[in-house]
């Protein structure tokens, strides 16, 4: 069942985007310290922009995780980090001690995949993610392996697209996260928003399937399949 859909105009995303997820960390965070999961992407960018500039937002209280990284130096211009910390977290008053980076340049990237796990806790308070136009979100890619990842919390793992090797957190994170926003933009990604939220193909071919109780923010263009 899907906890929420806002559809929107592609000129107001990015603002509507920003808006709702302010609301949700300032929901979260009147109950005391959070911690939130942020996703990489073209989508969020202008959005992490917009929240950056948000008064008010409970940064004091807020830690930072990241749902996936490419293994990659955090400079390089395909990193998470590099994109979220640009954006975003270079403009907020955020403590460096409460970003916790994935270190997915090491060459043991098993080692700093059970590291991250380890730093991550029990359940992330809000989560973002994003959706690709063959239904992958964070980095967990139709067909992986890491789909059926039941004990891990983070693996490594492979993309069919460059960078390949990445780091991702794996569904018990995202089934366990307290609030889920997902953010998807574009016509090329209708047909995965479809299959994402009609119950049409399991999250094995559709792995933006784990966050279908989440909410749910789309342009027109993106929402163009959905029936309801």
């Amino acid at each position: 069942m899907i906890a929420g859909l806002i559809r929107t105009s592609a000129e107001l995303f990015d603002e509507v985007a920003a808006d709702f997820i302010a609301s949700e960390l300032r929901r979260v965070g009147s109950s005391g310290p959070l911690a939130i999961g942020l996703s990489g992407g073209s989508t969020p960018e202008p959005v992490y922009e917009l929240l950056a500039t948000v008064p008010d937002l409970p940064w004091d209280l807020t830690s930072v995780y990241f749902a996936d990284e490419r293994c990659v130096p955090p400079d390089h211009p395909a990193s998470n980090y590099r994109m979220i910390h640009s954006s975003l977290l270079a403009r907020v008053p955020l403590p460096p001690s409460r970003i916790h980076r994935m270190e997915a340049e090491r060459l043991d990237t098993d080692q700093a995949a059970l590291d991250y796990e380890a730093s991550l806790p029990e359940r992330l308070d809000l989560l973002l993610l994003g959706l690709g136009e063959d239904g992958h979100t964070a980095s967990l890619f139709p067909g992986n392996p890491s789909l059926a990842e039941e004990s891990r919390r983070v693996v490594a793992t492979r993309s069919p697209a460059e960078p390949r090797n990445r780091l991702t957190i794996t569904p018990p994170v995202i089934r366990s996260a307290r609030r889920l926003v997902v953010l998807v933009s574009g016509e090329t990604k209708a047909d995965a928003v479809r299959m994402a939220l009609d119950g049409s193909a399991d999250f094995g071919r559709v792995p933006g399937r784990l966050a279908a109780d989440g909410s749910w923010i789309l342009d027109y263009a993106a929402a163009g399949l959905i029936k309801r």
